[in-house]
């Protein structure tokens, strides 16, 4: 479970509070763990009452005197605290225990939960003011290090080479390196220590994916991260065309600010870069114009990329037709065909039936805008809003994956006996609402399917009820 956006502090920098006087007893190192929070609590499952990343406070008083009896109770309690997503636990030894048990100690160190003991004299109040407090300080180093860095980006673009120069105080300011590139997706400029090759590459494809598409007629996102070993990448979008790569060790949670101050002087100061694609779609329309192959054409008007051909038939002569988020649609009575990138999701229409093409290179196009009209004639005989495009002989769905799991497989049954409903799932099988969600994710990651697909939906259904 996510933390909290908030700025963490270490589990060290509170168990160095003298006046706490707190103290380790077990689990991981106390430097590597982030404290986002404290909470008391004294139930036996705190689960439905965590956030994520904070220190749970307890006197062990969860189960009146049977609390800590066995090393199966310690066990099971540790690996609530730890699927609630708390990162410590913190045991007050008054007045309930004298000492921390022994089991409670061997279950922490056997889920990696860090153990604090409590000192009888110190209350939980306490402690959760202190916490506070050190995330106050926290907030406040970070705001004075993002003001601080904001002022030497715009002291660096007042010089001679100030695209130069904004991109050295960033990859400065944020310990690692910053890239600047074109429309085209040429370098510009650069600062800092260079990643090593699979970590440049990724940010080579990350500032890909923030730069406008070919077609210009799609929106790219703003913004796009990406992880490898041990490097943080990120990329911007910059204002005519461009992109801002940036690869770090470590991110904090001002980064991002420091980046966007980046992303504005850059905007301004780069300035619009024209694409040599530009030049290529305009030859690619006027070759078409003039009589040239239709398949020699679609590349160089849409890119080398791969798209999807949806179909949307309205099921009324009152109902709109669908917003599919793409210019690229054309509509005929009823129905309306689209252009939609293949990496675009697409989601069921309100008052319409869609069928959806597999993905496709542009040469592709009269293919995939059969296999859509053959998709959208599937989901009205079956009164389904959504179908994909499915390869003859596709096989459904194997349940195999989910069989040494049945508490996953409950789940899946009741949740598509009751039509995807979250709550109703919750209540039927007596478990919190977030539990639901996050045991659908893990069945749609061991099938490896898509769980909005009706006919998955379907399939799966009659395999459960065979099953």
């Amino acid at each position: 479970m996510p933390a909290p956006p908030t700025s963490g502090v270490p589990l060290a920098a509170l168990l160095a509070r003298a006046d706490l006087g707190l103290r380790q007893i077990a689990g991981p190192d106390a430097a590597d763990v982030l404290v986002h929070g404290a909470h008391t609590s004294e139930l036996p499952d705190p689960r439905p009452y965590l956030l994520g990343g904070e220190l749970l406070l307890t006197a062990g008083v969860q189960a009146g005197e049977d609390a800590f009896d066995s090393s199966t109770s310690f066990d099971t309690y540790a690996a609530r605290v730890v699927a609630g997503g708390a990162v410590a636990l913190g045991f007050g030894v008054a007045p309930v225990h004298d000492t921390v048990p022994p089991g409670l100690v061997a279950a922490c160190d056997a889920h990696g939960l860090p153990l604090v003991e409590v000192p009888p004299d110190i209350t939980f109040s306490g402690i959760a003011r202190a916490v506070w407090e050190l995330m106050a300080q926290a907030r406040h180093a970070e705001l004075r290090r993002v003001t601080e860095a904001q002022q030497a980006l715009a002291s660096a673009a007042a010089r001679p080479d100030p695209v130069r120069a904004v991109l050295g105080r960033l990859a400065q300011r944020t310990g690692g390196y910053a890239v600047a590139v074109t429309a085209d997706g040429a370098e510009l400029e650069s600062a800092g220590p260079r990643p090593p090759g699979r970590a440049a590459a990724a940010l080579s494809a990350l500032t890909d994916v923030v730069r406008p598409r070919t077609s210009r007629l799609l929106p790219a996102p703003a913004s796009a991260a990406d992880t490898v070993g041990e490097l943080h990448l990120s990329a911007y979008a910059l204002s005519g065309g461009g992109a801002l790569g940036l690869a770090s060790p470590s991110r904090a949670s001002g980064d991002h600010t420091i980046a966007g101050a980046a992303v504005v002087l850059l905007s301004l100061l780069a300035g619009a870069h024209r694409s040599a694609d530009d030049t290529q779609r305009t030859a690619a329309l006027v070759g078409l114009l003039l009589g040239a192959e239709r398949d020699g054409t679609a590349a160089g008007l849409l890119g080398p990329g791969r798209w999807k051909v949806v179909h949307a038939w309205a099921n009324g002569a009152s109902s709109p037709a669908p917003d599919l988020a793409t210019p690229l649609v054309a509509t005929d009575g009823s129905l309306t065909r689209a252009l939609v990138p293949a990496d675009q999701d697409i989601s069921p229409c309100e008052g319409c039936a869609l069928g959806v093409s597999a993905a496709v290179s542009p040469g592709d196009l009269p293919l995939a805008d059969a296999q859509a009209a053959s998709a959208l004639a599937r989901a009205r005989a079956t009164r389904s809003p959504l179908a994909h495009h499915r390869p003859d002989g596709a096989a459904p769905p194997a349940l195999a994956p989910l069989l040494p799991h049945p508490a996953l497989l409950e789940t899946l049954r009741t949740w598509l006996s009751v039509h995807g409903s979250w709550e109703n799932t919750a209540v039927t099988l007596d478990i919190h609402r977030n539990t639901v969600r996050q045991r659908v994710a893990r069945c749609a990651d061991l099938l490896n399917a898509d769980l909005n697909d009706p006919d998955v939906r379907m399939e799966l259904w009659f395999a459960l009820r065979h099953l």
